[in-house]
């Protein structure tokens, strides 16, 4: 689902971006962009990475500095 309309961020991108080893959501925000226009997101948003959060059991890979591309 897409989670963010102004910057096109889905849920899965959320997912990867976690699993990829982002631990904040502060720097979720910076690589994303998720959150950061009109706000209408924030909730949503924080709420989808927390849950990816909580389900990462394999320690996190280095984040990288990139935006997460899109699944093809």
């Amino acid at each position: 689902m897409i989670v963010c309309v102004c910057h096109r961020v889905s849920d899965r991108d959320i997912a990867r971006a976690v699993q990829r080893g982002c631990t904040s959501f502060d720097e979720l925000q910076d690589e994303l962009r998720v959150a950061a226009s009109c706000g209408a997101c924030d909730d949503c948003a924080r709420d989808t990475f927390e849950a990816h959060s909580t389900q990462v059991t394999e320690a996190p890979r280095r984040w990288s500095s990139r935006r997460v591309e899109a699944a093809a």
